[in-house]
């Protein structure tokens, strides 16, 4: 993970409004890095950012517009934790609405424990985040190895 990090972040209808104030108070941390969104959070996620950076005068971070959670933009995140092209995700899920890609949403966070992504799902997770002295350093974080995993026997009898 190089200093200039690439940050997922998403967040489900209900919790969008959290999200953008989230975003809105945490600009400056967030414009030293390179965003990537799915659907609708990324549009206001650059709306929020880019409003904050002309009052500030700062360049706004480049985000990413992924396709929408239920539309396959979860997949297409997961997919590039994989491809390690993500860094770390903050996603404020629904824990009291079921939502229609369920299955996406747990496959996408097993991906982030698989490849040892820092998550955030709430608030004060994603504070203490860009909060750490490691979130604008160079880390390594230590991965797994599941070379035994891929090269196992697998009985076909």
């Amino acid at each position: 993970m190089k200093k200039k990090k690439n940050i997922a972040i998403v967040a489900h209808d209900n919790r969008k409004k959290d999200i953008m104030e989230w975003v809105a108070f945490n600009w400056k941390e967030l414009l030293q890095h390179d965003l990537i969104c799915t659907g609708t959070t990324g549009k206001m996620v650059e709306e929020t950012i880019a409003k904050s950076c002309a009052e500030h005068g700062a360049v706004p971070p480049t985000v990413t517009r992924l396709k929408s959670g239920p539309l396959g933009g979860d997949q297409q995140l997961g997919a590039l934790i994989c491809e390690g092209k993500v860094d770390m995700l903050i996603f404020f899920w629904d824990p009291m609405q079921p939502q229609p890609h369920d299955v996406d949403v747990k496959a996408l966070l097993r991906i982030t424990v698989l490849y040892n992504i820092p998550t955030a799902s709430n608030r004060s997770t994603a504070d203490f985040m860009v909060t750490s002295e490691l979130f604008h350093e160079n880390y390594q974080p230590a991965l797994k190895d599941y070379a035994g995993y891929i090269t196992r026997d697998v009985d076909m009898s």
